[in-house]
């Protein structure tokens, strides 16, 4: 519930268009430079409840229209409230991480997610852990 949540909010899509960038028209997804760097903040768990909550609400508010496609539910003209709704809720659950609050535009995303990913790698948080030296070996005298 939690990974379907953070790549349905506001703040994924923006780190996506400016991380992972285009391919043709399209968004370009990619694992290690999308997914991977995405500056998530440590989170409480009651965060991560409303996070997952508001994933799960994105999902029912689709469920509410079977028929239509993905592309019908986020046609722009034609969003049913119920789903706007709960993209709403979900960008606030995941904006409020990040340490935003209110309507946040996607320049505040971006600003919020930078300063995010700063801390994070300052911190070496997201940096591979160090490995130990190997202990050297006996060399017999008998070789």
């Amino acid at each position: 519930g939690l990974a379907f949540a953070v790549i349905s909010s506001s703040a994924f899509i923006t780190w996506q268009r400016t991380i992972g960038g285009r391919l043709e028209s399209r968004l370009r997804f990619s694992s290690t430079l999308t997914w991977n760097t995405f500056p998530l903040p440590a989170i409480t768990d009651s965060q991560r409840a409303a996070i997952i909550a508001g994933g799960r609400a994105v999902l029912d508010a689709r469920a509410l229209r079977p028929e239509r496609s993905l592309a019908d539910h986020y046609n722009p003209l034609a969003m049913s409230p119920e789903l706007l709704r709960a993209h709403r809720e979900l960008d606030a659950a995941v904006d409020k991480t990040l340490g935003l609050r209110g309507a946040a535009t996607e320049a505040d995303r971006l600003r919020a997610l930078f300063a995010s990913f700063a801390k994070l790698t300052t911190a070496n948080e997201l940096a591979m852990p160090k490995k130990r030296p190997r202990k050297a070996r006996a060399v017999s005298a008998a070789s």
